[in-house]
């Protein structure tokens, strides 16, 4: 029997070692080993028992000598021992002994230059398919040249760590050993955080080959190669907004911006299903079929159709698929340099532009920051928009400091000239509380298509001195009033002091979080008025 060399990793007499089955390999083998069932359009469906999202407080890094000092330690980066880690990785060697192991060796980049291959060992049929089809799949002669890989990662769902004994939170534990080239993820069957864990990894490795990593949607025009990324926390709109018919889609979720342009890490998309509808997100829909993996949605038994309303296994409803299920998708997932970055905010406030320019200064600041609002209501006790800063857009998935990734963006602005927007497309007129109307999607689509295609290089800007940007006073296809946030509220004074309250949130945000950041940087934000 071939083992590929996983005895080397102390995975000794398994029952079967299969590498890089096809999805319909795959499946069967997951339909045999009763890890989920089909639904009426041939995806695959399962739940994932009781992780059906990330489970942060269960995530460590492996603190050693060669990258102590390069980690931001904390809440989000916790630290363990090697000899923890070394323990861990030796038990859930021993649990796969005698069980079927699958192995899916293939690639993080499309851009060849910067890609870094990975080894995916599961335990699970299903959860090979689900990577299988979200990194990037080798060919055969690739396959078969493969070699060594740069990093791999053992997923045992059903191997329970013993939090005293292990020195872990729980029976989860999702390990990240930067310097032994190794991840290790117990106890979770939620497939998010096989991605997440190769997302964190090269999170830490781009930056040593002068490629910002960054957890945003990109896409570009097919003639001009003109390319765009947009920056955005969820309920944001940045798959939406990304997913333009008159352009490619370079990928969804995870990108890096190196000397030579945009490329995506993955070679599929990771998206939401609750809610879902053909004709609202009608790729998404469309992708739901043969090869594609279903987490936690609700299915009849007996029609097999999923009810993408139902959310009571979770919210976080999700389906895994090849980048190339969508009809528009970018092959292989590279674009040029940025010409535009869009971050994108949803603000249940009401107060904040619906479209913004902003210095170079003003965009390290907000890319710092990852600013959304969530809506009154959306949880118990909760009776007014609520603020979400996530460092960078994606602070789960960010070992090093802020500042890090915050000078790379920098650099590059200056270096290209990249032009930065804010984009809120959140509420207009008044806050969410109030009972307000959340900017039309035909508004933001105009807004961001003008900033695409350099029609406010032409425009007036204003000043706005609480949140220190420049909005436009025109745009193509948007009423000239719907520009002015606090002209659209009836009650200039409740807009005023509503300004003044988010303002003063950014202010402490920033001032608790990133003391350390370049007075000029901190200058750039948010200024409730004295």
């Amino acid at each position: 029997m071939l083992t590929y060399g996983i005895e080397k990793l102390g995975i000794i007499d398994p029952k079967a070692v299969y590498r890089n089955l096809t999805p319909a390999e795959l499946t069967e083998a997951a339909l045999r080993r009763g890890e989920g069932k089909l639904n009426d359009t041939g995806a695959l469906v399962v739940t994932t028992g009781k992780y059906t999202g990330r489970s942060p407080e269960d995530k460590f890094i492996v603190d050693t000598p060669a990258v102590h000092d390069e980690i931001a330690w904390g809440k989000v980066n916790r630290p363990i021992s090697r000899e923890r880690f070394d323990a861990i990785r030796g038990k859930m060697a021993a649990y796969l002994q005698g069980r079927e192991v699958y192995i899916f060796d293939g690639y993080a980049g499309a851009d060849t230059k910067y890609r870094q291959k990975f080894r995916i060992i599961n335990e699970l049929a299903s959860q090979n398919l689900f990577i299988h089809q979200l990194l990037i799949r080798p060919d055969d002669e690739e396959l078969r040249d493969f070699g060594e890989p740069d990093y791999t990662l053992i997923c045992a769902p059903g191997f329970k760590c013993d939090p005293v004994a292990d020195g872990v939170h729980s029976e989860a534990a999702i390990i990240i050993d930067y310097e032994a080239h190794m991840i290790l993820i117990a106890g979770s069957q939620y497939s998010g955080e096989i991605k997440k864990s190769v997302f964190s990894t090269m999170n830490y490795v781009m930056t040593k080959l002068d490629v910002l990593p960054m957890h945003c949607s990109a896409n570009m025009d097919p003639q001009t190669k003109d390319t765009a990324i947009f920056f955005g926390l969820s309920g944001t709109g940045k798959t939406t907004l990304s997913a333009d018919p008159a352009r490619k889609l370079i990928g969804d979720d995870e990108h890096g911006w190196s000397p030579d342009g945009v490329f995506n890490f993955e070679g599929g998309c990771y998206a939401k299903c609750i809610n879902l509808s053909k004709e609202n997100e009608p790729d998404i829909y469309n992708a739901i079929r043969f090869g594609a993996l279903v987490e936690n949605v609700i299915m009849d038994e007996k029609t097999r159709k999923l009810d993408f309303d139902d959310a009571s296994l979770t919210e976080n409803t999700r389906v895994g698929y090849p980048v190339d299920y969508i009809n528009n998708s970018q092959i292989p997932g590279v674009g040029g340099i940025p010409r535009v970055v869009v971050f994108l905010t949803a603000d249940a406030f009401g107060v904040l532009p619906p479209i913004s320019r902003l210095s170079k200064n003003a965009a390290m600041y907000h890319f710092v920051t990852g600013f959304t609002s969530k809506l009154a209501g959306t949880e118990r006790g909760v009776t007014e928009p609520q603020p979400t800063f996530s460092t960078l857009f994606g602070e789960p998935f960010m070992p090093m400091s802020p500042s890090v990734y915050a000078k790379m963006l920098g650099d590059k602005l200056d270096k290209y000239g990249t032009k930065v927007y804010l984009v809120n497309t959140g509420w207009a007129g008044g806050s969410a509380a109030s009972g307000a109307k959340r900017m039309k999607l035909a508004y933001t689509r105009a807004m961001v298509s003008a900033a695409l295609n350099g029609d406010f290089d032409s425009i007036e800007f204003k000043h706005h001195d609480v949140f220190n940007v420049d909005y436009p006073v025109k745009c193509p296809n948007v009423p000239d009033e719907m520009l002015d946030a606090r002209g659209m509220w009836a009650d200039k004074a409740a807009y005023d002091e509503q300004a003044d309250k988010l303002a003063a949130m950014f202010q402490k945000n920033f001032q608790e979080k990133y003391p350390f950041m370049d007075p000029e940087i901190i200058a750039a934000g948010p200024a409730p008025r004295k």
